[in-house]
């Protein structure tokens, strides 16, 4: 899955061929116009297609923002404005195109599923291998609570503290620490792979309860999951599966990485084990994390 270092990546992206361009047409796969008629919202949610058409042609792209690991397009027509919001799911990916053939990739050109037509002669291209990604068209970031949670993006000021104080709220106390850094209303964009790889620079056992940190080792693991995501923005990503850049040019991050789909630890040479936690599969060195 996409996390904030790949979802940031793909925003750079697309950013300058669409900004302050025009939505002139909004045209669906058949998998999705197929979903919506059998009462699955296959990408397109919180709105029929028709309605979201309505809200979409005719608007302005006046920017687009990462949060965590959505991409917010923000919309204007004449005084209204509205904000598309997109999350990549699983295989998502955003390719900006004069025509679908340009997409180099062939997994993402087949599985096309909404193309925006842009006023530039350009296509705004969302594919989606899996189909867990989603698009919602909004009036305002209210009307969709879930975006209201999320914590301060991790490389602002804030966002240490707001992290320390969730280590008071009952729920996560004996929550595995792995856990609580994936919620990401505690910790907004780090997905598995960052954390996996954080938590081994850390030396802290994923598993680890919450409430046995202590507060040096708290603050040493924020700070390692800002190094690491920090990392694979600078990196392009981690491309182990079939993330690529809009260019269709795939990350290096996953080079980089020391226990995440590895075999033995770099450190140590260990080998790396393996276990399930927040149904999410952990790698680990179990000589070096503890």
């Amino acid at each position: 899955m996409p996390e904030l270092p790949e979802v940031e990546h793909v925003k750079r992206g697309i950013a300058p061929g669409v900004e302050g361009t025009t939505i002139q047409e909004v045209q669906f796969s058949e998998q999705v116009k197929l979903g919506k008629n059998n009462q699955r919202e296959t990408i397109i949610k919180g709105l029929e297609l028709d309605t979201f058409k309505t809200f979409t042609e005719g608007y302005t792209i006046n920017h687009i923002e990462r949060r965590s690991k959505y991409i917010y397009f923000h919309l204007q027509r004449g005084d209204e404005t509205r904000i598309m919001v997109s999350h990549l799911g699983m295989t998502g990916g955003y390719f900006v195109v004069n025509e679908l053939d340009d997409i180099g990739n062939h997994n993402y050109r087949k599985h096309w599923h909404v193309i925006f037509h842009l006023d530039n002669n350009k296509m705004l291209v969302y594919a989606d291998i899996r189909r867990f990604g989603e698009i919602r068209n909004i009036p305002e970031l209210a009307a969709y609570p879930p975006l209201l949670e999320i914590a301060p993006e991790p490389f602002k000021e804030e966002a240490l503290q707001h992290y320390l104080s969730y280590f008071n709220e009952r729920k996560f106390l004996k929550k595995p620490i792995k856990a609580m850094i994936l919620d990401h209303r505690v910790i907004a964009g780090c997905g598995n792979i960052y954390a996996c790889e954080a938590l081994f620079r850390a030396g802290i056992h994923p598993a680890r309860k919450a409430n046995s940190l202590t507060m040096q080792e708290r603050k040493l693991l924020f700070y390692y999951i800002r190094e690491v995501l920090e990392e694979g923005i600078r990196y392009g990503g981690t491309s182990i599966s079939d993330y690529v850049h809009s260019d269709g040019r795939r990350g290096e991050m996953q080079n980089r990485l020391n226990v995440y789909k590895q075999d033995t630890c770099k450190v140590c040479g260990t080998p790396i084990e393996r276990q399930v936690i927040a149904t999410r599969n952990s790698h680990f060195c179990p000589e070096c994390q503890s």
